[in-house]
């Protein structure tokens, strides 16, 4: 393999970002190439009128994850940006007017449990015993590690067989739990990273084991300080950042890429090219000149792809105290309303929505007794329900803002200051997201691991893939871990 010394990551998400962090530590200049005016990808940033709004991911997992990038890098991430511990971790509530808050202290989770149905108590420490075996194997052992070959799916297989990796997420937490509510509790995970609870692998439940390890934080400051922190650590060890840079092409000649070319016709040469944009988008538009890039396209194109999202940000003149950082507000349906926003051709008359209020944690991101607030609502991709967004977001918009005033948020309407939508039009224009999916590739297992597009392509030896699209998946922790597994490819050459 030739040795790398200049390589481009296309994209400044958190996985371009992390990749280009860890290769310009080990040695490689490094150019990262964002088409949007800030970085942050998903993680972008909207300000108007004093509030700020993380656009994207809000809950970060995974801390130790991205202290290592600064460690790499020789620094300190208290230097940087600074984590709030989020307690409890979220609010579940149901429309009986029941809640579930879900914390890391076993004593308040068992009362909690022990309140609905006394024998889901001894179920949970069953579940929570599986979850922590899935999240040795699944996340500690192989997610940063990349499976470029089928027989490192193979040699995984015994495990993943142990594990019952074939059952959904949502029946393997019914072998433990009874409880209809609980069960919905300690299953609704999955759609964090675009999975239908009903369908994706068990092996995702390995996500209430790291939040269990862990805890879940939030910067100060909201997920854009995290990523402007991540930004300056880049610069700080000499990486370059281009904003309002969108890449026309990556130039390839025979097995091998040259460069990128930006739409404003500047060429980047480049001994490795690195992707953080949608797969589908990297292959198909920006390699469609070349034939792997229109084969693999085309073969991407017909895979099952994530749902998507309707996202509403609001800033209210009013700071709803009653509220916890994140609530989950569960509809009438669970199993159908799932099987319309994974299957259906249309917009289901209800919905599940996610509630964040970040002011509980940090009053600065709104004026003073003001609150900065985000609810987005799972709605299916554009290539099962092609919805007119331009129609139908106003409509939505102020469905769920009746819904929020009814239960939730009492004189919502009276107390708005300014509001926006991001629909899945958005997701597909702005973020070149294919079918305006929010998360890329569906985890099912079939799509998982080897099966998923792999971090360096099999035939432009020096074209690696980062972010939801290939291995592990997305989520914070997921496209993170693709950063550490794409990066020890791309530094093989380096230390030969």
């Amino acid at each position: 393999m030739n040795q790398v010394k200049q390589a481009v990551v296309v994209g400044a998400g958190f996985g371009g970002l992390a990749l280009a962090i860890r290769l310009q530590a080990g040695g490689v200049q490094t150019t990262l190439l964002e088409k949007r005016d800030k970085p942050g990808g998903r993680a972008y940033v909207y300000e108007d009128q004093g509030f700020v709004f993380d656009a994207g991911p809000t809950v970060i997992t995974d801390p130790s994850a991205i202290e290592e990038l600064f460690a790499l890098a020789g620094k300190r991430m208290g230097d940087y940006v600074e984590m709030l511990p989020v307690s409890p971790f979220y609010r579940l509530c149901w429309e009986d007017g029941s809640h579930f808050d879900y914390a890391n202290d076993q004593d308040a989770l068992d009362r909690q449990i022990h309140a609905r149905n006394p024998a889901d108590v001894a179920g949970y420490r069953r579940f929570l015993d599986y979850s922590k075996a899935v999240f040795e194997e699944g996340y500690l052992k192989l997610g940063a590690v990349p499976f470029l070959s089928f027989r490192d799916m193979v040699a995984a297989g015994p495990q993943l067989a142990r594990l019952q990796a074939w059952r959904s997420v949502y029946s393997l937490v019914a072998r433990f739990i009874q409880d209809e509510h609980l069960r919905q509790a300690f299953s609704f995970h999955s759609l964090l990273v675009g999975g239908n609870p009903f369908a994706t692998s068990s092996i995702y439940t390995l996500i209430h084991a790291l939040e269990r390890k862990w805890g879940v934080w939030f910067p100060r400051g909201g997920t854009g300080a995290l990523v402007r922190g991540m930004v300056k650590l880049f610069e700080d060890i000499g990486g370059r950042i281009e904003l309002n840079a969108p890449v026309a092409q990556i130039e390839a000649n025979g097995t091998r890429v040259t460069g990128v070319r930006l739409e404003d016709g500047r060429r980047f040469a480049a001994d490795a090219v690195a992707s953080n944009a949608d797969v589908v988008h990297t292959y198909a538009a920006l390699l469609g000149q070349h034939p792997r890039g229109a084969a693999e396209g085309k073969a991407l194109a017909g895979k099952r792809f994530s749902n998507s999202l309707f996202v509403l940000y609001f800033g209210l003149d009013h700071h709803h105290r009653q509220l916890q950082h994140h609530t989950v507000c569960f509809g009438p349906r669970y199993r159908e309303l799932i099987a319309d926003i994974f299957q259906g051709d249309a917009l289901a008359d209800d919905f599940s929505l996610y509630l964040h209020a970040p002011c509980v944690t940090d009053p600065s991101l709104a004026p003073p007794g003001c609150g900065s607030h985000y609810v987005l609502a799972p709605v299916p991709h554009l290539g099962n329900a092609p919805i007119d967004w331009e129609v139908e977001g106003p409509l939505y918009r102020d469905r769920i803002f009746d819904y929020l005033e009814r239960r939730y948020m009492p004189g919502l309407r009276s107390q708005l200051v300014t509001s926006r939508i991001f629909t899945p039009h958005d997701f597909r224009d702005t973020l070149n997201a294919h079918l305006g999916s929010a998360f890329s590739l569906e985890p099912i297992l079939t799509q998982s691991a080897w099966f998923r597009p792999h971090n360096r392509d099999a035939e432009l030896h020096n074209l690696y893939l980062v972010g939801a699209g290939t291995h592990p998946g997305a989520g914070v922790p997921g496209v993170i871990g693709s950063a550490k597994a794409t990066a020890g490819l791309m530094l093989e050459g380096v230390a030969a």
